[in-house]
């Protein structure tokens, strides 16, 4: 009797964490060194760069090496529900994660794809004569680059 009301315990036990549902804008493992970046293709390795893509409808995620091809991604994908995606992006002192979009970027910076912008926190963690902007201004500065480099035409 002891041994069925164990199996019974433990069969409860799965069937009901199963049925947990995963919040669709949290992030997921990322297998770094293995992770590929979804528009270039190169091996996600540099955790102070890194940005995660969630689309909340139904919690898939996509990695890239550098934000820049996260936001020509959106574009040359034209993904249709990157307003409502969750962008999670490695904070450069720290490397924990961050929302990309309340962010605060400085220009100056050796990244994995030359845009050269990486992510903070707050305004207090970028060195004293930076240049700050945010989130809609380096989306727009990445596009001014490609056209730049004659990467991408308008």
């Amino acid at each position: 009797m002891k041994l069925f009301k164990l199996f019974f315990l433990i069969f409860f036990t799965f069937t009901f964490s199963a049925c947990e549902k995963k919040d669709p804008t949290s992030l997921n493992d990322v297998h770094w060194d293995r992770d590929m970046c979804e528009r270039c293709k190169m091996v996600v390795s540099d955790r102070h760069h890194t940005v995660q893509v969630i689309n909340i409808e139904n919690g898939r995620s996509y990695m890239f090496d550098d934000i820049g091809c996260a936001i020509l991604w959106f574009d040359d994908e034209k993904i249709t529900w990157a307003n409502k995606s969750k962008i999670w992006i490695t904070d450069l002192s720290t490397g924990k994660w961050i929302d990309a979009r309340t962010a605060f970027y400085d220009t100056q910076n050796i990244t994995p794809m030359a845009y050269g912008f990486a992510a903070h926190k707050g305004k207090e963690n970028i060195k004293k004569g930076e240049e700050i902007i945010n989130f809609e201004e380096m989306s727009k500065r990445i596009f001014i680059i490609e056209e730049k480099n004659n990467r991408r035409r308008y």
